[in-house]
This record gives structure tokens, C-alpha cells and sequence, in this order.
């Protein structure tokens, strides 16, 4: 299974904010056992959703106002509640904001919005780790360049 779940990035504003839309499909792997006959997305993938978001977010911060290249890594899921079911068909909006970064991590406001009304939120925390793999920092250059890109056609 991919753990690539936001298709689109709306938003992006390095050191303040981001958004990103994932457009849930009927084909997504996970539907066929969560569950039959009742297709819901689990609360879990949801927050991955926000979670990719909001570490693009974070190390591209730091990257820009401290010179680090850095992999942001979860670590904390605080306080994230859910108001309601994700089904196929449905359009998620990610936002996500910086609450604080020091040295050793980031933590990040983030909200799921689905036709304009807040379906899940969650506080995350996020460890920091210099990046020292140049295959790593390609893929993720190349991932944040292909979604910016996208947010102006």
C-alpha cells in the first residue's frame, strides 16, 4: 500500500500554513476490508493525510529559515478527534499550521474539512532528523515540486 494521500497541495505558505485536497475513490485498497458493504476510510489514514501535509510543511520550513535539511518524522498524535465518516466519492481538505518549532521538533495544528465543515482535527508533534540520504531528499524534492506545480495549472 502507498502512503501518498494527498493528491493536491491549494495552499502553501512555508513558515505560516498549507492545504491539500485528497479526493477519496472507491479504488483506494483500503475499502475493500474497511469495510464490505459499508466503505469507510479509517480515522487513522485520515490523519496520515494531515500528517504528510503538515511534515511537508515543517521541513520546508526549517529548511527555508534555519538552512536544515531535515526529515520530519511523527511522533505524538494529541487531542485528534473525528465528527464523521469519510466515504468513497467525498473531497478532504488537509490544512495545517504551525504551532511551534524548536531544534528537535515541530508541532502542528491540523484540521480535515469536507465540503467546508471540519470532520477531524488533531494536534501532531513532529521529531526532527537531518537528512542524510540524497535519494531521500530527491524523492521529497521532486514530490513538493510536482504538487506546487500542480496548485498553479
Amino acid at each position: 500500500m502507498r502512503f501518498i494521500l494527498i493528491d493536491r497541495i491549494t495552499g502553501w505558505e512555508p513558515g505560516k500554513q498549507a492545504e491539500a485536497t485528497k479526493n477519496v475513490t472507491f479504488s483506494e485498497d483500503f475499502f475493500d476490508d474497511h469495510f464490505p458493504l459499508k466503505p469507510i476510510m479509517p480515522g487513522v489514514l485520515i490523519l496520515e493525510g494531515l500528517a504528510e501535509i503538515a511534515g511537508l510543511l515543517l521541513e520546508e520550513t526549517v529548511r527555508v529559515q534555519q538552512g536544515r535539511n531535515i526529515k520530519a518524522l511523527l511522533s505524538i498524535i494529541e487531542k485528534a478527534k473525528f465528527r464523521n465518516f469519510v466515504t468513497p466519492g467525498d473531497s478532504l481538505v488537509y490544512q495545517a499550521t504551525i504551532a511551534s518549532i524548536n531544534d528537535m521538533a515541530g508541532r502542528m495544528r491540523g484540521v480535515v474539512l469536507r465540503d467546508n465543515r471540519q470532520i477531524a482535527d488533531a494536534m501532531l508533534v513532529f521529531t526532527l532528523h537531518e537528512i542524510d540520504n540524497p535519494r531521500l531528499d530527491l524523492r521529497r524534492s521532486e514530490l513538493l515540486k510536482f504538487w506546487l506545480e500542480q496548485k498553479h495549472e
